[in-house]
């Protein structure tokens, strides 16, 4: 079979390609060039791109750099921009799955030859009786990426691998080690690709969009303090607010970019037991019922039923409109912020996933929006 082996630099996709070349395959190794602006992080930098191909080279293997960095730019990084513009608080690195490396990496791939696409990625593919795909979760619990993945369909699934799926960490760089490559002991990739660990968020988005201070208030309305830029306050944030000691820690419970506003509480305001999604994946017929919800990368998988949303009550400015689910958890916990993704899994593997939409408030503890 000959594979397209999506090469980041990293210790994941180095002993990706080799397994699949000691497996016979005939394999060729990409790298993608996206982000051609500053970067000392996150899987982008030149050194990256070096290492890719200082492991070809030690397994015998071509190697390709391919430039997506416009549809990078206009797919990842301005949808970033437009949503701290908002007040959303993003997820890049799902979206450079969604549009990049499991679209237009795959159709280049197939235009040129290669029949699948292999990356480093912990999570495995799985196929049920009925000969349909799902998305599983990678071995490593710690290192489990199914979240990030949630995007993959069944077109996407049939023509990805996963080496190191069925690896633990530990596995995968001591295999690394044995073969002698160059990334063995190199550190995992943390960061969004184009944030700088100097200049951070309020350096990129300044010189993007404007940055405005906003004024904090409390849950009576009375003013608290202040912060520079309203476009950096996430929701559920409590370092960085400035607010005055005593009365016991407060969050950012409610982020109005609009009003220039951040309204803080106590962890207890933070508390939900719904959220609304929308922009859905399914990975096969669309879900209803009990399920397992994953609301970050590295997030506990918690109880919920899943139904569909009354967009009218809970669509806040044009969310989305295209009704959505609610998800209702069984147990109120801290509030998913607009913007980030929530992953629905059934028996470990991914059924569906969205993102939370922007609602008129937030859901009060043991108060639910979802109706039977």
């Amino acid at each position: 079979m000959k594979v397209l082996v999506a090469m980041s630099g990293g210790v994941d996709s180095s002993v990706a390609a080799a397994r699949l070349i000691a497996a016979g395959h005939e394999v060729v190794g990409v790298t993608m060039k996206l982000w051609g602006g500053e970067s000392d992080t996150g899987c982008c930098s030149v050194s990256d791109v070096d290492d890719a191909r200082r492991v070809a080279q030690q397994r015998g293997i071509p190697h390709h750099v391919w430039n997506f960095g416009d549809e990078f730019d206009a797919r990842v990084v301005e949808p970033y921009v437009d949503a701290h513009r908002r007040g959303d608080t993003p997820n890049p690195c799902i979206e450079c799955n969604r549009h990049l490396k499991f679209d237009r990496l795959l159709h280049r791939a197939e235009a040129v030859g290669f029949d699948v696409v292999a990356t480093g990625h912990h999570a495995r593919v799985v196929a049920l009786a009925d000969g349909s795909l799902r998305l599983g979760r990678g071995r490593d619990a710690a290192k489990d990426q199914s979240y990030v993945l949630y995007v993959l369909g069944q077109a996407e699934l049939a023509r990805t691998l996963f080496p190191v799926g069925d690896m633990t960490k530990a596995e995968v760089r001591a295999e690394a080690e044995a073969m002698g490559l160059r990334t063995a002991d190199k550190p995992d990739s943390q960061d969004v690709c184009f944030i700088t660990s100097t200049g951070g968020r309020h350096a990129f988005l300044g010189r993007r969009i404007e940055l405005r201070p906003g004024r904090i208030v409390d849950e009576t309305g009375r003013d608290v303090g202040e912060v520079d830029a309203v476009e950096l306050v996430t929701v559920g944030q409590r370092r960085g607010l400035g607010l005055a000691g005593g009365g016991g820690p407060r969050y950012a419970v409610e982020v109005d970019v609009p009003g220039a506003t951040v309204r803080v509480g106590p962890a207890s305001d933070l508390l939900s037991d719904t959220v609304v999604i929308d922009q859905l994946v399914w990975a096969g017929e669309p879900v209803a019922g009990r399920v397992g919800a994953q609301c970050s990368a590295h997030g506990e998988l918690r109880p919920a039923t899943v139904a569909p949303s009354d967009a009218d009550a809970a669509v806040d400015d044009g969310g989305g409109g295209d009704g959505g689910v609610v998800v209702r958890f069984d147990e109120p916990h801290r509030r998913v912020a607009a913007g980030q993704s929530v992953v629905l899994y059934a028996d470990g593997l991914v059924v569906g996933g969205g993102i939370a939409r922007r609602t008129r408030g937030a859901t009060p503890a043991g108060v639910s929006q979802f109706t039977d």
